[in-house]
């Protein structure tokens, strides 16, 4: 099965669209017309630059109001119709890609349009072409797949088939399962494009908030699964109007609709066996069994500081490593790491970032597994050499040019610990904070990026989306998605900024686009390990008196509690499931913090709603009262 995208879906001009298509590993494109005729080369040249790729030209497209004209539109539509022919011979592509009319002069009627396209069909078959008739969701008269196929049947030509679109058909709600009675050989092309839940215009919704399969809510598995079961054996491409990714990464985004693509199949393979699905079987989406560990790059006094901050925290210095500047920082079940080489990939993230979480450790099930998986769902591998005896942990390239390391129980990996590091002479042996594991990783990105890394998480792992927040900042708007591992044994939080005035948004600008902006870490007790920090000169992130006054007008609180929690400086948050604590540390290192929580019952949120009070008081103490912006 060919794998293509439509050239509309990306940034860049022709050439740059090019190149990032043939890197992400189709097979093929669509040339969408608009960027052939802006590019200054003839069609024979750029039929040339595509091959040159290796890449075919499966479809060029569209051409629009062409069935049902009257006279004489209708032999100016043939006229048209046959340059493009000319064009479609000159680039060395067979399908034209026809959309269903939109035009106010426009005639219904199913055997009028399948008449035109019998016609056509027959103009195009003496050329050695193909045409293929799309439904859009807005058209005149014709605005469902079915009747677009009920006119292709009615036209009864070998050189005319059907079009698929997954947003035409899934934007109007068309059961999927009346694609299944289309025979597989009459669908000459499919086009894949997902979108968020909006009420609104189809046509707008279609040119501005479609996005890579995966992406959005729209049930595109249950489209393609359809599509399989008719026998179709064509290329399937994505289509994508955005504008995010009009004015986003080319690379990236056309690597994402290769993983979209590659992923959709792989779940429809999984979800129905019986299908032929022609791409060799990947491994199964990786079960993830918690965080391994988290290393943080850093150097000199600020080094000296993030250790501070840990011993206040609860850690002890428990491991050093044997060939390596890396102290294993401990605590329950949360590892961290201290590395201050000046060598390696350690040393080039600090060098970029300044001191910040370089790489993430993550238990699954089976590491090997996971490095094929993510290789094939188009992630690049990473390699260090390891030194003599060390263990050698596979890895890939994660966000901000970070890490993750995948480390299995089965291969030995879980033994990296004996492995690679070694005691410390003078292991403290004070009593911890009573800090269990990590709740949650909150990674901060730009947030045209935040649909990449959904994507990214849940094609790997057995990961799923939580519903999209808005996290209001006294300066400006973050938008904030949770990820969740099977057994909540993984949690992501990506939150996306769009302005450096926000929080989130300043520490991408200071930390040059690092990764990790704050480690969330479980306890049985808040309380109770809130007296623990207080014993070991822990200083909380100070919460505003106002903030408590506010907690008692929204909850039924008892008033010893809420005293407790005033002292403590630990916020508040209830779901019909339980209850939520939290406290945070003072910001550091160009924004980072650490947060401790406690769920109570099965709360299952994050604390959103506290966010704007944790943020101004966070601002409070990077900029105290007088000292301006910068």
């Amino acid at each position: 099965m060919k794998t293509s995208i439509a050239t509309v879906s990306i940034s860049g001009n022709f050439e740059e669209k090019l190149t990032a298509i043939q890197e992400a590993g189709y097979d093929g494109l669509e040339i969408f017309e608009q960027d052939f005729i802006a590019h200054d080369a003839g069609p024979k040249e750029v039929g040339r630059m595509v091959r040159d790729c290796g890449l075919d030209i499966l479809l060029f497209q569209p051409f629009r109001d062409f069935e049902g004209m009257p006279a004489p539109q209708r032999a100016k539509a043939f006229d048209r119709a046959e340059r493009k022919f000319d064009l479609m011979q000159a680039l060395g592509t067979d399908l034209i890609l026809i959309c269903s009319n939109v035009s106010p002069l426009a005639l219904g009627g199913i055997d009028r349009a399948a008449d035109d396209l019998a016609e056509l069909g027959e103009r195009a078959k003496a050329r050695g072409l193909r045409i293929g008739y799309e439904a859009l969701a807005w058209g005149r008269h014709v605005n469902d797949h079915r009747d677009a196929w009920e006119i292709v049947r009615r036209a009864d030509h070998p050189n005319v088939g059907l079009i698929l679109d997954s947003f035409h058909s899934l934007a109007r709600k068309i059961d999927s399962d009346t694609i299944r009675a289309i025979p597989g050989d009459k669908i000459f092309f499919v086009q894949l494009a997902d979108a968020p839940l909006i009420d609104m215009d189809l046509l707008y919704w279609s040119r501005h908030f479609r996005n890579m399969p995966g992406e959005g809510d729209l049930p595109v598995t249950d489209f393609m699964t359809a599509v399989m079961s008719t026998g179709y054996t064509g290329p399937i491409s994505l289509e994508i109007f955005n504008d995010q990714f009009r004015g986003g990464n080319t690379k990236l985004i056309a690597e994402d609709g290769y993983r979209s693509l590659i992923f959709l199949m792989d779940t429809v393979q999984r979800q129905s066996p019986d299908l032929a699905v022609d791409m060799p079987p990947l491994p199964a989406p990786i079960s993830v069994a918690g965080t391994a560990f988290l290393e943080f790059c850093s150097r000199g006094k600020e080094a000296e500081a993030l250790e501070r901050l840990l011993e206040t925290l609860g850690f002890h210095r428990a491991r050093h490593h044997v060939s390596k500047q890396v102290t294993l920082w401990k605590q329950g079940d949360v590892h961290i790491l201290v590395n201050r080489e000046t060598e390696g990939y350690a040393a080039s993230a600090y060098a970029m970032h300044g001191t910040t979480v370089c790489d993430i450790g993550i238990a699954v099930s089976d590491a090997g597994a996971t490095i094929e998986r993510a290789t094939r769902l188009g992630s690049t591998p990473f390699h260090q050499p390891a030194g003599p005896g060390e263990l050698d942990i596979p890895a890939i390239r994660g966000l901000g040019g970070s890490l993750l390391h995948f480390i299995d129980d089965s291969s030995g990996l879980a033994d990296l610990w004996q492995v690679d590091f070694k005691p410390v002479e003078d292991a403290t042996t004070a009593p911890d904070a009573g800090l269990i594991a990590v709740d949650h990783i909150a990674q901060t990105m730009s947030y045209q990026d935040m649909l990449s890394w959904s994507l990214f998480y849940t094609a790997l792992f057995r990961m799923k989306k939580a519903t999209m927040l808005d996290v209001i900042d006294p300066d400006g708007l973050v938008r904030s998605q949770a990820i969740e591992a099977e057994g909540n044994t993984l949690r992501i939080t990506l939150n996306g900024a769009d302005t450096h005035r926000t929080l989130a948004g300043e520490f991408l600008a200071d930390s040059f686009g690092a990764s990790v902006q704050h480690i969330a870490m479980s306890t049985s007790d808040i309380f109770e390990t809130a007296e623990r920090l207080q014993e070991r000169q822990f200083q909380p992130l100070p919460i505003s008196t106002n903030y408590y006054d506010d907690l008692a007008a929204r909850f039924d609180i008892d008033t010893a509690l809420l005293d407790r929690m005033r002292l403590a400086n630990i916020l508040y948050d209830r779901d019909e499931g339980g209850e939520f604590f939290q406290l945070y540390s003072p910001p550091f290192a160009n924004g980072m913090f650490f947060e401790v929580i406690e769920r109570r019952g099965a709360y299952g949120g994050y604390g959103a709603p506290n966010a704007p009070f944790r943020i101004a008081a966070q601002k409070r103490f990077l900029r105290p009262k007088g000292m301006p912006r910068r």
